[in-house]
């Protein structure tokens, strides 16, 4: 189950189905993310495709007969409409098209109504509806899917029509399991089990002796790990300097080179990257060291060019020595922000209060060590994170005394007004959370300390807390998750079998 191999066989496929010849891909900038997430530019100019248009703006007006047109688009209304003005007055010699996902019969009706010059030459769905960021990892790039505890009808449909195409492109028909807790999670179950009922065809898949199952989780349930500072390669770089599209965006950084102001992070294309994106940081650090090294004492070897044995071997050389050069380069770069960071937000220091937040039910030093950090002027996003965390935690009434007066540190601060909200809105969330768990004090420490976990004799006190994704993964793979918390959207039983192919959606 590779999400890259996946999309990209689709998209591999879409270029050999119009055979030989120059081609343009027409795209939406949807679809435009999404083969941008697994193809560099110059490899899908290997596959003779020399031209890349939007189809909400193409840029040229002059008719090229002589390509073939790749039209790439998720099934959307709008996308439907531009389609079939572009048919109507047609600009390439013909038209190869894919949706991303699901389409009506009634817009096929409409395409082909438009093709009056007959130009288009095939219709399909490639099921590459969403953003592959890893083998393992997909995106749909939704930044909310709704406010509070409720969806957003379109984002609802987003995730559902996403969740579809993820799993026809992997040829999964998969039991659908939710988190009994969130109606949220409940909801999205449903609309995919409509899909599964409507589409029976689609979904008419072999699964071999054990069906997979897709669970579906409201990442409300664990909000005490997103705001712990992780230590990761990947992880750090995308919460310090953000990664959007498989891009890290450092223009903003003062005296920067031109060629380093974008730089592109992609294990598919950086085998350095793919090896170390999940070891942490101290690792990363002795790695770049060692390969600076390296580079040097090849750098000097090159430099001997006796003999034209010396010559035959750098002109072989070269352009992987060139690659590499530049690759650790960029590294480099990226590496000395992130310290740069560490040391200008004081990371060391806030991340290893927080774990101690997170891991240690009693609070009673906390709150002055949170005091004191606050005085030292730490950045306002990670002083307001502290106090989240102690309000997550927060199940007494001194406890509750000791937030207001933290709150009221944050505002003499200077701290901005929504920084204080999220606050108050983790307040009010923890305050539901107790509230559906019978509003007991002693269920209510019961439902923290699934979050957090007293680990003794730990080596690295910045990693101690275990995110609860880890544990639910762990107890899927086992066959152990209790299904009156995460029950089958169906009278069918859990398996007793174990499973090898499981799917986790996590929405909220």
């Amino acid at each position: 189950m590779d999400l890259i191999q996946a999309v990209k066989l689709y998209i591999v496929k879409m270029t050999e189905d119009c055979g030989p010849g120059m081609k343009v891909l027409l795209m939406d900038k949807t679809t435009t993310s999404i083969v941008s997430a697994v193809f560099s530019q110059s490899e899908i100019l290997q596959r003779e495709v020399y031209l890349f248009e939007q189809l909400t703006s193409t840029s040229s007006t002059d008719n090229m007969y002589h390509m073939k047109c790749i039209t790439f688009l998720r099934p959307t209304r709008e996308n439907v409409s531009l389609l079939c003005k572009e048919l109507r007055n047609p600009r390439y010699g013909y038209y190869y098209i894919y949706f991303s996902n699901i389409i009506s019969k009634t817009d096929i009706k409409t395409i082909a109504e438009s093709d009056i010059q007959e130009v288009v030459r095939e219709i399909q769905e490639y099921y590459a509806d969403y953003l592959a960021v890893a083998p393992h990892l997909f995106s749909f790039n939704i930044s909310s899917c709704g406010q509070c505890l409720s969806w957003d009808p379109l984002q609802l449909t987003r995730c559902t029509q996403g969740i579809i195409s993820v799993l026809l492109s992997l040829k999964k028909c998969p039991l659908i399991r939710f988190q009994a807790s969130s109606k949220m999670s409940k909801q999205l179950a449903e609309k995919v089990k409509e899909i599964f009922s409507k589409e029976e065809n689609l979904f008419n898949l072999k699964q071999g002796d054990i069906q997979p199952q897709l669970l579906i989780l409201d990442r409300r349930e664990d909000p005490v790990s997103p705001l712990l500072m992780p230590w990761s390669y990947q992880a750090m770089v995308h919460e310090l300097l953000t990664i959007n599209n498989n891009q890290v965006d450092l223009s903003h950084i003062e005296d920067i080179k031109p060629d380093l102001q974008k730089l592109l992070l992609c294990a598919e294309q950086d085998d350095l990257y793919k090896q170390n994106m999940y070891k942490n940081f101290g690792e990363i650090g002795e790695i770049m060291k060692s390969l600076i090294d390296d580079f040097k004492s090849k750098a000097k070897d090159h430099q001997k060019l006796d003999t034209i044995s010396d010559m035959k071997a750098f002109v072989e050389n070269y352009p992987q020595f060139k690659k590499m050069s530049g690759t650790v380069a960029k590294h480099v770069v990226i590496m000395e922000q992130l310290s740069n960071f560490i040391t200008k937000k004081n990371l060391l220091e806030v991340s290893e209060l927080q774990q101690q937040i997170a891991c240690d039910i009693q609070s009673s030093q906390h709150t002055q060590k949170i005091r004191d950090l606050i005085e030292k002027n730490i950045p306002e996003e990670e002083a307001s994170k502290l106090v989240m965390l102690y309000a997550i935690k927060s199940i007494s009434k001194d406890s509750n005394r000791e937030l207001t007066s933290l709150i009221q540190l944050l505002k003499s601060k200077k701290v901005p007004e929504h920084w204080i909200e999220l606050v108050y809105d983790v307040m009010k969330y923890q305050s539901k959370v107790i509230l559906d768990n019978e509003n007991t004090l002693k269920n209510a420490k019961q439902i923290t300390k699934r979050f957090y976990k007293d680990l003794k004799g730990v080596d690295n006190i910045f990693t101690q807390h275990v995110p609860l994704l880890k544990e639910l993964v762990e107890d899927m793979i086992k066959s152990r998750l209790k299904e009156e918390q995460y029950p089958f959207l169906s009278d069918i039983n859990q398996p007793t079998k174990k499973g090898n192919h499981n799917l986790l959606i996590l929405s909220g």
